[in-house]
Order: structure tokens, then sequence, then C-alpha cells
């Protein structure tokens, strides 16, 4: 999952985007309201968490803005207000949840995991493919009831591989999904990361059939064949 903060405050934005990669997030920061418009008008992300009191374009104006192009990305506003008025004007120009500052990271993180839940229907933490299972509530991975053991950034790459079974996704695309904005990622680095994958998911399960197929000329698909 693929989550954009814009917030001006450093310190604040920073903590955040720390305390969410340690969930397994993938996190970009934008530091103002222009900057947050741009990115989220320009990338495929999850979640939005904005603060409404922002330079060059005000939270409100940009929560707006990504209305009116069609964007319908869950939207989780942070604010030093806390008015009844503030939180019904922010919901009414298209936001979807409400925290007000100060608060806690356990329940900001509550708040990210409801709004993620919701597009749609309510998906189960359990993602299996073939003889793969991923717990997106534990991070843990078993094939044919074994454990493996990833890295975080294997983790990530190898649940959007599962996410979207049987489809190719070039290297571009993995790259825009799984490793944030600021990152200075090469195709080869991916193609690093997925040599790393098939020695722990396909290699030592001879008696399988390898699950990461490369798709030559076009990128990669998890598939049976």
């Amino acid at each position: 999952m693929k989550i954009l903060i814009v917030e001006d405050e450093h310190r604040i934005a920073t903590t955040l985007k720390k305390g969410l990669e340690l969930e397994h997030y993938t996190v970009d920061l934008a530091f103002d309201g222009q900057e947050g418009f741009d990115l989220a008008s320009s990338e495929d992300y999850d979640l939005l968490i904005l603060d409404l009191m922002l330079p060059k374009k005000d939270g409100l104006s940009l929560c707006a803005d990504l209305r009116k192009e069609g964007n319908h990305v869950p939207i989780l506003i942070l604010t030093a207000k806390s008015q009844t008025e503030d939180k019904i004007l922010g919901l009414d120009t298209g936001a979807d949840d409400y925290l007000a500052k100060p608060f806690s990271f356990d329940e900001l993180l509550a708040r990210v995991k409801a709004l993620l839940r919701r597009p749609h229907q309510v998906v189960s933490h359990i993602i299996k493919y073939s003889d793969l299972t991923l717990n997106a509530n534990t991070y843990q991975v078993e094939r044919q009831g074994y454990h493996i053991s990833l890295t975080n950034k294997e983790y990530l790459l190898l649940k959007y591989l599962v996410s979207h079974p049987e489809q190719i996704l070039t290297k571009d695309h993995l790259i825009t999904h799984v490793w944030d904005y600021s990152s200075n990622i090469l195709p080869n680095t991916v193609e690093a990361f997925i040599k790393k994958l098939r020695q722990k998911v396909d290699k030592p399960f001879k008696d399988s059939p390898p699950l990461i197929r490369t798709v030559r000329g076009f990128g990669y698909k998890l598939s049976l064949k």
C-alpha cells in the first residue's frame, strides 16, 4: 500500500513516515499543498494524509481540486483545528476521515487501516496464491506451511505480486507502487530484488512449480505457467 503525507511540519511528517514504514507501508512526503496536489494527481496512491494549514495551497483546496479531477483516493485530514464546523467542512469537501492534533500514532494507524479497508469491500488479511500465503496483519509469509523470512522491501514486493496474480507488471510499474517517490531506484534494482525473492520463494520448493515468472521484454508476473 502506498501513502502520501502532505504536512508542512517536517518533524511530524518524517515521524509519521518512519512509523508507517515500520508497518510495511510505502510512504511519500510533500511539504506544501501544491507539491502534494501535483504528486496526488500524477502518482497512484492508496491513501492521502493531509494537513489543512499548508503553504501554497491549503488542504481544503487540495482536497476539493482532487475530487473535481475525479480522484477518489481516501483522504484523512490532520489538523490542529478541532471545531465541529471545521470537521464538517473538511468532510463536505470530500475527505473521508478527520483526526485533530495532537493524536496518538496508534489512533492514526487504526484510522489508516480502516480507510484502506473501506473501498469496494473489506479484503481478507490473508492473501493466497497456490501454496503461498501472506498474512497482512502479521507480515508472515509461508509456502507449503514453511515460514519464509523476508526483508521489509522483499515483503512489499511479494505482496504486490501476490495481490496482482497473472498480471504482467513492468519494472517501472513495480518501482512506482513498491518504492517511494524519492527513492533513486533503477530497473536493475528490481531485477536484484526479484532474484532474492526467487531464492526464498521458489528455489527451496523444488517439488512445486516456480511462481515468479519473467515475461521477456515486458516484466514479471506471479503465475503457475
